[in-house]
C-alpha cells in the first residue's frame, strides 16, 4: 500500500492507496518540528482505527513546501515503513514540462496539482488552489506547467486585519448572508469573503484574457469548499487533485525510492 503525504504550510494530508482506490485520508496541522517518532505514533493510531497498520504500508511519496519537515518525514518512511520515500523535487520525473524562467522555484504542490489536473481534465487548465496562499496556476493542453499568480490566502487576510487593527476581533471565516454588514463581525466577514471572491474572479478573468485560449478552471485546496456555489468563475471543485497527482507521479517513477 502507498502512503502519500502532501504537506502545505498549514495542513498535512496523509492518504493511503491500496493499488485500486484511496482507502483512508487524514489531516494534521503542519508543525515543522514534529519528529518522525511523533508522526509514527499519530499515524499508527489512525491506521488502527481503519483496521490497518504501519506494516501494511510498503511505499511512500512525499510532497512538501516546508523544507525543514522533509528530514523528519523521510525518517518516518525509513524507520517505520522500511522504505526509501519518493520526494517531489529529488530526482523524480513529473512527466510534464515546467515552462517558467526558473523551474526550481515552482512549489512542489503546484507541480503535483498540474499533473493531477492534466490527467483528469482535457485542454488548457487554470487551477485555483486555496490554502495558506491562493495560487492560480496555468496548465497547457500538453500538461506543461506555465506559471501563474500567487495571492495571500483568505485566512492570512483575516489574520492581518485582526492584528493590524486593534478594535477588530478575530473571527471565523464564513459566507455571510448579506454584503452590507450590520455590525463589525458581519462587516468583516462580508469584506473578506466577498472581497476574496472578487479577487478570485478578477484574476481568473485577467489570466484568461492574457492566455488567449479557452481554459477550464478547477478549484482545489483545503478551504476551496468555502467558495463552492459563490462564483461561476470556477468550473469544477476537485479536492482530490493533489493526491491524484501524487499517485500518477508515483506510477511514472517505478525505479525511484523504495519501489
Amino acid at each position: 500500500m502507498l502512503l502519500a503525504v502532501e504537506q502545505g504550510n498549514t495542513n498535512t494530508l496523509f492518504a493511503v492507496h491500496d493499488g485500486e482506490s484511496w482507502i483512508a485520508q487524514w489531516r494534521s496541522a503542519t508543525e515543522a518540528s514534529r519528529t518522525a517518532d511523533e508522526y509514527a505514533v499519530w499515524l499508527a493510531q489512525l491506521l488502527n482505527m481503519a483496521s490497518l497498520s504501519l506494516a501494511n504500508l510498503d511505499a511512500c511519496i512525499i510532497s512538501s513546501v516546508v523544507p525543514q519537515s522533509i528530514f523528519n518525514l523521510r525518517n518516518l518512511a525509513r524507520r517505520y515503513l522500511n522504505v526509501e520515500p519518493m520526494i517531489i523535487g529529488e530526482n523524480v520525473d513529473l512527466g510534464i514540462a515546467v515552462r517558467i524562467q526558473k523551474p526550481s522555484e515552482a512549489g512542489a504542490d503546484r507541480l503535483v496539482n498540474a499533473v493531477g489536473a492534466h490527467i483528469t481534465y482535457p485542454g488548457a487548465l487554470l487551477i485555483v488552489d486555496s490554502g495558506t496562499a491562493t495560487t492560480f496556476d496555468v496548465v497547457a493542453p500538453d500538461g506543461a506547467f506555465e506559471g501563474g499568480a500567487i495571492a495571500p490566502g483568505i485566512n492570512l487576510s483575516m489574520q492581518a486585519l485582526h492584528e493590524a487593527a486593534a478594535r477588530l476581533p478575530r473571527i471565523a471565516i464564513q459566507r455571510p448572508a448579506h454584503i452590507i454588514g450590520k455590525d463589525t463581525v458581519e462587516a468583516m466577514q462580508a469584506g473578506v469573503y466577498w472581497g476574496y471572491v472578487s479577487l478570485i474572479e478578477g484574476l481568473i478573468s485577467r489570466i484568461k484574457a492574457e492566455y488567449h485560449a479557452p481554459m477550464t478552471v478547477i478549484g482545489t485546496g483545503g478551504i476551496a469548499s468555502l467558495f463552492d456555489g459563490a462564483t461561476r468563475a470556477i468550473d469544477h471543485f476537485d479536492h482530490d487533485l493533489t493526491i491524484l497527482g501524487l499517485l500518477e507521479i508515483f506510477r511514472r517513477n517505478p525505479h525511484v525510492g523504495g519501489q
